[in-house]
């Protein structure tokens, strides 16, 4: 388990958000999917949280959906001690042609994805109000302004929709987005958010573990340099165990790596005092393509059968004096 004594208490800058492990969690597993509507049960979601109750502090949900309300239901139920980012999962207002898999949307498609975005914004302001000692910030969305998206928002939309939810709650707001937008066109956006919160995924960009904490660091720092009075976190960080080679190498990928990458990032942002979303929590089945070792189903720190891979004996066993105190007691 995880030593908590090391832990440092203070602020992230100005917000009060003490540090702590924080992970990513979406709990799908085989044959269930969100796009079909279908979702963990609360008895699984149940089981889910009281293995990530051990280590982590911090959940990030990416939607105010069905799997959602049943997460905080649980947390509140079972009175678990977390804290959670509630994320607005939101569908594309914008045809993108930079998408590699495709992104052509009607002027009607569009209409209601921007109707639907609005129910998400709503749903996402009742429930910060619900379990408003559980959701400690909100994400207008995820991934959505970045050049490859498939659900491309303005930054015009992502701004309105900021000065709404900030007009009726009061936990602080961010938008969860790959680290380039941010210098360049997402300007406008941070003048109104609480907090900026970047991806950073070396292996997506051909890096392997010999320079991947130090590209990881030159993403954080590219963002907190350009703005060095608005707090910055890093909501997904992480190295997938399999891949067929679609966009990942497949020699690039292990269980191995993804510990040693883990074991390297949460030195360096323990260290900093950044607060880091690991991605994810567990492997998901229905994302990507159909193939098995499609890399987008495979970077869980346990496997889909809730079992922990190989980081999670280096990072969170138990040390060895623990166990001595515990044969002496």
């Amino acid at each position: 388990m995880f030593n908590t004594n090391d832990k440092k208490t203070e602020s992230i800058n100005s917000l009060d958000i003490v540090h702590d492990n924080a992970i990513c969690y979406s709990g799908y597993r085989e044959g269930q999917n969100p796009r079909e509507g279908i979702y963990p049960s609360h008895a699984q979601v149940k089981e889910d949280l009281l293995i990530l109750s051990q280590n982590w502090k911090y959940l990030r949900l990416y939607d105010c959906g069905p799997h959602a309300e049943i997460v905080l239901n649980v947390i509140e139920a079972e009175a678990l001690d977390f804290k959670v980012m509630l994320g607005v999962d939101m569908a594309a207002e914008m045809t993108n042609p930079n998408c590699p898999w495709g992104a052509n949307f009607s002027a009607e498609t569009l209409i209601e994805n921007r109707y639907a975005n609005c129910r998400q914004v709503e749903k996402l302001i009742e429930l910060s109000k619900r379990y408003t000692d559980i959701v400690f910030s909100v994400s207008v969305g995820n991934e959505a302004s970045v050049d490859w998206t498939d659900h491309m928002v303005s930054v015009d939309s992502l701004v309105n929709y900021v000065i709404r939810i900030k007009s009726s709650i009061s936990q602080p707001v961010t938008f969860c987005e790959n680290y380039v937008p941010w210098t360049d066109k997402l300007a406008p956006l941070v003048a109104v958010l609480d907090f900026i919160s970047i991806h950073t995924y070396p292996a997506w960009e051909y890096r392997t573990l010999d320079d991947a904490l130090e590209y990881t660091k030159q993403n954080y720092h590219s963002v907190a340099h350009h703005y060095p009075d608005k707090p910055v976190v890093i909501t997904e960080a992480g190295w997938t165990t399999q891949s067929n080679g679609r966009g990942i190498e497949s020699w690039n990928a292990s269980q191995e790596l993804q510990a040693n990458y883990y074991e390297q990032l949460l030195a360096w942002a323990n260290e900093e005092m950044i607060l880091t979303f690991v991605f994810e929590a567990f492997d998901e089945p229905w994302k990507g393509s159909p193939h098995p070792q499609e890399p987008e189903k495979h970077w869980g720190l346990f496997t889909v059968d809730r079992k922990p891979k190989l980081v999670m004996e280096n990072l969170y066993a138990v040390k060895p004096a623990v166990i001595e105190l515990a044969e002496t007691c």
